[in-house]
């Protein structure tokens, strides 16, 4: 734990960041070191692990308040068991009297035979801009840690029974009486005998070697919503891993990543694209075909269309994520002026240029008598 950098730190915050904050910054930082955009950067596949392992802490309500007491200790794996962090999730004087004095209860901790919520997993998954805006359903593979299937959870080997330890009558918690300089002080520690269980394991289950776990791969399928956006985090609930002593499994997060459209740009839930037409189309309006999510559709431009003109198509864009209706589609119009004119179209190009004067073009006319007030001044 010494070598591990402050969570906060990893994710770029400073501490009493509130929720919205973490989450933002967790995205943000997903993003920038996902495995996906790096392949084969070990430093960057590292770096996404380090960003992960601070999130699971700092996103969890119980684990953020005693990392933020106690730091790494605070959620270590053996925090308030055998050998571990000095203080339990509860802290009363004798948890002080431990920290400050090396001894007092320095096995002290809360019992683990108690039904506890597994931790939850994290995945990611690659989805195109279509399936981002219409919904869809994904494959998802991940790995977790489950009840062994040979004992069930347990530890013991089949057809055996653990049995309740004698040490401390099923609790997983023994009394210790210490003198100290203050008189004698009474605290609670695991049972070093069953290490905080409550039970015995005589014959331990050959496939798991008494752990009662082991990790395993899962496939499952998830469905997207419509108007998902890129780096959102969707939650699968029970398929985390598995609880301790009966107690509810955790869940799945799975960071969406979405791929880059040739065409389209996403802004909220509006869709942006640029429509390449002709000189003469913009001079004397046409119709041209514009592409949408929904298909191809005809628009009329009108003449005398400007570069960089923009047009709504109303209701073409991306649904609302949770909601009813849907964003719009804005074209943005780039007038492309032809190269590699021949001679003859290079002569045309003059005579039509040879008939046009100021009223034909607006801005040109407002230019030069702004210019000749400039110069008049």
């Amino acid at each position: 734990m010494a070598d591990k950098r402050d969570y906060y730190e990893v994710l770029g915050l400073n501490k009493g960041a509130s929720d919205d904050e973490i989450k933002k910054a967790y995205r943000q930082n997903a993003k920038k070191y996902h495995p996906d955009l790096h392949p084969g950067d070990k430093e960057c596949e590292e770096k996404f692990k380090e960003v992960n392992e601070a999130y699971e802490v700092l996103s969890d309500k119980d684990k953020k308040a005693r990392y933020d007491q106690f730091g790494h200790a605070g959620v270590d794996p053996n925090f308030g068991a055998g050998g571990g962090s000095p203080f339990n999730g509860n802290i009363d004087i004798d948890d002080i009297f431990s920290s400050f004095f090396g001894g007092f209860g320095g096995n002290r901790g809360r019992s683990t035979n108690r039904p506890q919520r597994g931790g939850d997993v994290n995945a990611s998954v690659t989805i195109t801009f279509e399936e981002a805006a219409k919904g869809c359903t994904k494959k998802v593979s991940y790995n977790s840690v489950d009840n062994c299937d040979a004992c069930h959870g347990t530890g013991a080997e089949p057809g055996t029974q653990a049995k309740t330890c004698s040490a401390c009558g099923g609790s997983g918690k023994v009394t210790v009486n210490q003198r100290t300089p203050f008189g004698t002080v009474q605290t609670q520690r695991s049972c070093d005998a069953c290490h905080g269980t409550g039970k015995i394991i005589d014959q331990p289950c050959h496939k798991c070697n008494g752990s009662g776990r082991h990790r395993k791969s899962h496939t499952v399928d998830v469905s997207i919503p419509a108007g998902i956006k890129d780096q959102m985090l969707l939650n699968v609930s029970g398929h985390g891993n598995a609880g301790y002593n009966g107690g509810p499994t955790g869940d799945l997060h799975v960071n969406i990543n979405v791929r880059a459209h040739s065409l389209f740009e996403r802004r909220g839930d509006d869709v942006w694209c640029d429509l390449p037409v002709t000189f003469a189309q913009a001079v004397l309006g046409a119709e041209v075909v514009v592409p949408t999510l929904d298909g191809k559709v005809n628009y009329s431009i009108h003449e005398g269309t400007q570069p960089n003109d923009v047009f709504r198509l109303k209701g073409r864009g991306i649904p609302h994520l949770g909601g009813r209706g849907r964003g719009d589609q804005y074209c943005r119009v780039i007038v492309e002026i032809p190269k590699n004119l021949n001679t003859k179209q290079k002569e045309l190009v003059r005579q039509f240029d040879a008939t046009t004067t100021e009223k034909n073009y607006a801005k040109r006319k407002n230019f030069f008598d702004k210019l000749k007030d400039f110069f008049n001044d």
